[in-house]
């Protein structure tokens, strides 16, 4: 069975997301990025989200992990908590 472990940053606008991602993409540490700006309580831990298998996250996320690019900064992902950067840190088929 797939599985997949991810981190990822929670905010409320499509554009803050952007704005992190570029800051990212520049060199920003992703943990510290979602220390510093995630809603979601996964980001006192840097974002990390663990080992999950498909079909336990939200569907628009659940596709990002289990297609998109491993160790990518991926997003913005709208899902009905607001907007997520996702970066899939490893997976298995």
């Amino acid at each position: 069975m797939s599985s997949a472990t991810a981190r990822h940053i929670l905010v409320d606008s499509e554009e803050k997301c952007l704005q992190l991602k570029a800051a990212i993409e520049a060199g920003s540490d992703f943990a510290q990025v979602a220390k510093e700006n995630s809603s979601c309580p996964s980001g006192q831990s840097g974002g990390d989200l663990g080992a999950f298998g498909p079909g336990q996250m939200v569907p628009e996320f659940d596709h990002a992990v289990f297609s998109g690019e491993v160790n990518k900064v991926l997003g913005p992902i709208k899902t009905q908590f607001g907007y997520h950067l996702l970066e899939v840190t490893s997976r298995t088929d």
